[in-house]
């Protein structure tokens, strides 16, 4: 879809995107900064496969002081080539890869999902285990759920909070409940189970639910790892930094596997970004609470603005910048030019050619996703006002 809407673009046609997840500020000044004088300063070489200690430092202080993850010392911290890369090498050292007449690890994966979990969940050997979530609990796994899907097979699951694409997320009572299953059942049935929690959207909430770690409760602090990053909070995708924490003895371990791993696949990231990082995490707050209040005053736009559409209603966004509203009661229905629309993605593509906006359909997100379209707010007040307006006017000439 963002392919299609650039060719557009560049036939002149006025398109209104809603597809990327992508900050539509740039990086702060000082993080540009920090890396321009080490670069300048000759900060060129190879570097520690997992990061310099100075960067490592600042990292497990982040993580001790703002997500009270208990013992996480430098040691216990790995920097990636971004976040989906980050993820990539905890589950392929996770996951064992199955022989002749094994059965697969399990990966639990509440859904709708961000579209990457799954594969890379299945290029290192397991098998993918949906959980179904629904509009009704804000796209949130209970703890029934967690607990019936739970099997010795069970390996990891997968938590995303604030969640790409809902919008949505767990709040501090809700994780400790989920806490609850996963340390009961590593009492019996499943006791190599891991927490693997996607933060990456964590300093951008607005819906009155404070973030909160999971990997801080002590019952599962040693058997859950926290993958962050800079790229949504800082602006900063293009830099590609992605970065783990864990805890205890078992942290140690994993870090020390991740190291082996990330060593023969990429060693370290960009030596002249580590400056830049510890000026991300330690000076950029400032700019990132004016970051936070442009997503939230945009947040309320389109959310109060899609609830004016009949017959597309979502969850309040509470976090990260996605609305993922429900489009099936358009289903059967026939647009102004005569498209029938019978899914996300015959809706999705209809708007494209109609009313030039481009969103995502749900699909590939898993579960109900196939109901859903989702777009990123991620963009302009002016941006969300004309496409919501081309939107209204798109469904109301439907029959």
């Amino acid at each position: 879809m963002s392919a299609r809407a650039r060719d557009l673009k560049a036939q002149g046609v006025d398109v209104v995107a809603f597809g990327q997840g992508e900050p539509d500020f740039d990086t702060p000044q000082k993080i540009k900064q920090a890396a321009i004088d080490a670069l300048n300063a000759g900060q060129t070489k190879y570097m520690p496969t997992l990061g310099d200690p100075e960067t490592l430092a600042v990292i497990s202080a982040k993580f001790t002081s703002e997500n009270k993850i208990p013992n996480c010392t430098p040691k216990h911290v790995a920097i990636s080539s971004g976040g989906r890369h980050s993820l990539f090498v905890v589950l392929q050292c996770l996951i064992d890869c199955p022989t002749a007449g094994q059965p697969q690890d399990e990966v639990l994966l509440p859904v709708p999902a961000w579209v990457s979990y799954g594969p890379i969940a299945e290029l290192a050997g397991a098998k993918v285990v949906e959980v179904p979530t629904t509009a009704a609990t804000d796209f949130k796994v209970t703890p029934a759920q967690l607990k019936a899907a739970i099997t010795p097979r069970t390996k990891v699951l997968i938590l995303n909070s604030p969640s790409n694409p809902c919008g949505t997320m767990y709040s501090e009572a809700e994780l400790r409940a989920l806490a609850d299953v996963v340390a009961d059942a590593a009492k019996s049935v499943a006791p190599n189970m891991i927490i693997l929690t996607d933060e990456m959207y964590e300093k951008l909430v607005y819906g009155g639910i404070p973030h909160f770690s999971i990997g801080s409760i002590p019952s599962v602090a040693e058997r859950t790892i926290t993958v962050n990053g800079l790229s949504k909070t800082f602006a900063m995708t293009g830099w590609r930094v992605g970065y783990t924490g864990t805890s205890g003895e078992f942290g140690l371990k994993f870090i020390k596997a991740m190291s082996d791993l990330q060593g023969q696949l990429t060693t370290n990231i960009t030596s002249f970004v580590y400056p830049a990082i510890r000026v991300a995490l330690t000076q950029c707050g400032p700019e990132v609470e004016e970051m936070r209040q442009a997503f939230a005053r945009r947040a309320e736009l389109i959310y109060s603005l899609s609830k004016q559409i009949p017959g597309m209603p979502a969850p309040r966004p509470t976090g990260a910048f996605y609305l993922f509203p429900d489009v099936s009661s358009f289903f059967g229905k026939r647009t102004k030019k005569g498209t029938t629309i019978n899914s996300g993605v015959d809706f999705a593509e209809a708007l494209l050619a109609e009313a030039c906006v481009v969103v995502v359909p749900g699909d590939d997100f898993g579960g109900c996703g196939a109901n859903h379209i989702r777009f990123s707010f991620a963009c302009s007040e002016d941006n969300i006002r004309k496409g919501l307006g081309r939107i209204a006017e798109f469904v109301d000439g439907m029959k």
